[in-house]
């Protein structure tokens, strides 16, 4: 009777597993992502977002090429590709047999679409001003683009492998903000707004068989407490860009979770309204620099994760100069320059914040900080919809901290006197059109640390650090991405041990 009981009480416990051995059995083949920020569209060719490009890039878009996870460019939707002697014109050979999600055949066609929609005056594209400065598209044949540029061009191929570059069916363009559909190995499936989008393995990829994970969800977090927690309950597989730094150690500590720490494309700054008065004087400006921390904000934001910057460059960037010591901390400095600005103190502005830690937490400090030299900063946080409408596409602002992550975006953020920066400067763009135009290595270096020195003269933002990637993941989810030379989640290497 006593065996009887046992075997029945132990049958029970299996059957009470069964649900939790399925559940296992299917995280094998699936995987939730934790993301700070909710994209406000799903369509990397219109919009600004970069949250865009972690949900759409490499998994349901893809282009002519691919930055990868250590920086390399390899073709992608180009099987190859010759460049003329002149370094202006790109001929690139396609795959054979590729289709987008709707079912519609890739050619040459959707290439020329794409880059000439891209280029239109109505363009909302980031990569506009690149498209641009393309003189022609030629589609001679279905397997043949080939893209001609005004000036030479050594960085199209990595250009091409931008978020904002990737190639779309004139067809399905019109609703791919809601409903986006590419050449890539996952299709959209469905978008709960405020909580998250789901992707699927699609089928008729070319490479099918390679994919191992059959759904990813992509989970909204923004509250670093919540981000923890749904670590630690196992809602979330993995959070690059993990927003919970105090709590890293806490994870490194424990052998459920790997942790690891890389760089990204991320200059975070405290935008500066350049044609607000009086920030439009080059003297508050420099002022706003000397009374700023970078080290208060790194230590006391970021929890020691971030590596000052003196401009908009990043420590992985070719050419990259160390200006960090062009505005030391100067409280005394800073009070002088504005009093030779004339400025009247207290000087109120405001200090819009949208939602990541290191924008909410680190305008706090930077708040404390200006008061002590007679600024009053009147912190507004904003939801991300909110600095797109009001920052972003209003102008509407006095100064604002977010972080560039796009990279080599130079010429995209400060040669555009209509950019939300509205920094205008001829002499920036002459050096710019050097350094973008030139196909010596050397010389380019030379240009880029030119414009490098003039930003930080002219103190068009307060540069205060490099973004880290900080990633928290299960212990046996394998493929994710260490560093970030783009902001995307690869999904299409990443599967379960």
């Amino acid at each position: 009777m006593i065996r009887k009981l046992q075997t029945t009480a132990l049958a029970l416990a299996l059957v009470a597993a069964l649900p939790f051995a399925a559940e296992a059995q299917q995280k094998k083949d699936s995987v939730v992502i934790g993301m700070v920020l909710e994209p406000p569209g799903l369509d990397a060719t219109a919009g600004a977002a970069a949250a865009i490009g972690e949900i759409t890039q490499y998994n349901v878009y893809e282009g002519l090429t691919k930055v990868n996870g250590d920086g390399s460019v390899t073709p992608l939707l180009a099987s190859s590709w010759t460049v003329s002697p002149d370094v202006k014109t790109y001929t690139f050979k396609l795959l054979s047999g590729v289709k987008f999600q709707d079912g519609e055949p890739f050619s040459s066609g959707d290439v020329k679409f794409s880059f000439e929609r891209a280029a239109a005056a109505d363009s909302t594209n980031k990569l506009k001003a690149f498209f641009q400065s393309m003189a022609k598209v030629e589609a001679p044949d279905p397997g043949t683009v080939a893209v001609t540029f005004k000036d030479a061009a050594p960085d199209a191929p990595f250009q091409f492998g931008l978020s904002s570059a990737v190639i779309v069916d004139a067809k399905s363009a019109p609703t791919n903000a809601t409903k986006p559909t590419g050449t890539g190995p996952f299709k959209f499936d469905n978008w709960v707004k405020g909580s998250s989008v789901v992707l699927s393995k699609w089928d008729g990829y070319r490479d099918a068989g390679k994919i191992k994970l059959v759904k990813v969800t992509f989970r909204f977090i923004n509250d670093q407490a919540a981000q923890v927690a749904a670590l630690l309950a196992g809602d979330v597989d993995a959070f690059p860009r993990f927003g919970g730094v105090q709590s890293v150690e806490q994870f490194k500590a424990d052998p459920r979770f790997q942790v690891t720490v890389g760089g990204t494309e991320g200059k975070t700054i405290m935008s500066i309204n350049n044609k607000r008065k009086p920030l439009d004087d080059v003297r508050v400006r420099r002022a706003l620099a000397h009374a700023v921390d970078r080290k208060a904000i790194i230590d006391g934001a970021m929890n020691g994760y971030g590596a000052p910057i003196g401009s908009h460059y990043v420590p992985l960037d070719p050419g990259y100069i160390d200006l960090t010591g062009t505005y030391p901390y100067d409280p005394e400095k800073a009070k002088a320059l504005l009093k030779e600005a004339g400025v009247a103190t207290p000087l109120k502005l405001t200090l819009t914040l949208p939602p990541p830690g290191y924008a909410r937490q680190g305008g706090e400090i930077i708040a404390a900080e200006l008061a002590k030299v007679g600024v009053e900063a009147k912190i507004e946080n904003v939801e991300w919809a909110q600095w797109l409408s009001g920052v972003f596409k209003d102008k509407n602002y006095d100064l604002t901290i977010i972080s560039h992550v796009e990279p080599m975006d130079l010429t995209t953020v400060y040669a555009d006197p209509n950019y939300y920066i509205q920094y205008d400067s001829q002499a920036f763009r002459d050096i710019m059109h050097k350094a973008n135009t030139t196909v010596d290595l050397a010389e380019r270096k030379i240009y880029l640390g030119e414009a490098q020195r003039l930003l930080a003269s002219d103190a068009v933002n307060v540069f205060l650090f490099q973004l880290q990637q900080i990633t928290v993941a299960n212990a046996k989810l394998k493929g994710l991405w260490k560093d970030s030379p783009v902001f995307a989640n690869d999904m299409s290497a990443v599967y379960w041990e």
